[in-house]
């Protein structure tokens, strides 16, 4: 979740939903996101919307499951009047910031209040993001008696030199150790990883892919780190201060991540994820790249309903402020056209394994695969049965297929 939020229409204060919202919905499912926004330090890479202790400006923690479970009841009724159909949460998400800086019990209580407003599906996914040393054993037995079922760690790197760089405070031998407690809470595990970081070479980063295989999770994500525009660390390349991360570097490391994990088990079914089996994959991320509904709760959060999206003030202060009110946190909103909403069908559907039918493109877009299968980056045997799915080489140069079927 970007810190900058964009520029669109206000967004109406009772938070109504215009008739396109509805349309469709039955054959969508609805998601939860929620947004923790505090973290104990701010890393030097991250541009997201987070908050320390000397940031708050008087808002406490302690009063967030309150004001994040008056949204939830807010967001109840603001689909109900605008005619959405009463749909049970098909997954839940909690990310940050670090959700775990709170107490389980707070964590319980949003999630309680969801399962009020909605109600939780069987079977469904509930993850909550943690940083490997912000949760305990009990922590993660108290959160798996609360219903969540998945818990995502940020390991980002095994090397220490390449954490300091990243500002990130734990010990990478707690790794494994976070890993067995929450295995014995019955909870599925996923580990986050950086690759890129100034100074980190491929050799390090193989020791954090063996490190993370080591510890048998069932999903991996493993992002190419950017440096985003105001933060600490774009300062430090700017001053000479760090070294700018290397775009040859980076692809060999993705080819090497996909090579271990690949010979390891893990399939990727996203360009940055990885897991065990169809069973482990990340349902809610996936809901994001397949365009179905959900709602974002939390300073800052966006969300989207039947190609309606709008987000919330990014301020915890102001974002109660508006919620102590009676009033949508929200503070703008925009509409999706139907070719908007095509192109950001072909834009995210291209970055999953499933791939985007080729009947969904536009009739001149699919002059474009001949090119993209001679160029090796669609596999051919997929667009013979229907679908554009990415190479390896393909996924690393998404953004170019992207262009070339929406430019056609």
């Amino acid at each position: 979740m970007p810190s900058s939020l964009p520029i669109a229409d206000p967004a109406p204060e009772d938070g109504l939903l215009p008739a396109q919202a509805a349309e469709g919905a039955t054959h969508r499912d609805l998601g939860v996101y929620v947004h923790v926004p505090f973290c104990r330090v701010r890393c030097g890479y991250c541009d997201f919307n987070t908050y320390t202790a000397t940031e708050l400006r008087g808002v406490k923690q302690s009063d967030y499951a309150e004001q994040a479970g008056a949204e939830i009841a807010f967001a109840r009724g603001v689909l109900e009047r605008s005619g959405l159909p009463q749909r049970e949460a098909a997954t839940v998400f909690f990310g940050g910031g670090t959700p775990t800086l709170l107490p389980p019990a707070d964590l319980a209580r949003m999630l309680g209040a969801i399962r009020s407003a909605w109600g939780i599906a069987d079977g469904a996914e509930v993850t909550t993001e943690a940083n490997p040393d912000s949760v305990g054993a009990d922590d993660l037995r108290r959160l798996a008696d609360a219903g969540f079922t998945r818990v995502s760690f940020g390991m980002q790197s095994a090397v220490p030199r390449v954490l300091a760089t990243l500002e990130r405070t734990h010990d990478p031998e707690r790794i494994p150790l976070v890993v067995d407690w929450a295995r014995r809470a019955g909870l599925d595990v996923s580990l986050d990883l950086i690759y890129g970081t100034p100074g980190e070479s491929l050799a390090d980063w193989r020791t954090s892919l063996d490190a993370a295989v080591a510890a048998e999770p069932d999903h991996l994500s493993a992002y190419a780190l950017i440096v985003e525009d105001g933060t600490k660390l774009a300062r430090q390349i700017r001053s000479g201060e760090v070294g700018r991360p290397d775009d040859d570097l980076e692809a060999d490391m993705y080819e090497l991540a996909d090579e271990l994990l690949g010979a390891a088990g893990y399939g990727w079914y996203e360009v940055s994820n990885w897991s065990r089996g169809e069973e482990h994959r990340s349902r809610h991320n996936l809901g994001y790249w397949l365009g179905h509904d959900w709602w974002g709760v939390g300073p800052g959060a966006h969300s989207h309903i039947g190609g309606v999206r709008w987000w919330n003030a990014k301020h915890p202060a102001a974002y109660a402020q508006r919620l102590a009110q009676g009033v949508s946190p929200a503070v703008g909103r925009e509409t999706l056209d139907a070719g908007t909403r095509r192109m950001e069908m072909i834009l995210l559907r291209t970055r999953i394994v499933d791939g985007v039918p080729t009947v969904e493109l536009p009739t001149a877009a699919r002059t474009a695969v001949a090119g993209l299968i001679a160029d090796e980056l669609v596999d051919a045997k997929a667009a013979l049965a229907g679908s554009i799915v990415l190479t390896r080489k393909g996924r690393l140069l998404a953004d170019a297929v992207v262009r070339r079927l929406t430019t056609t």
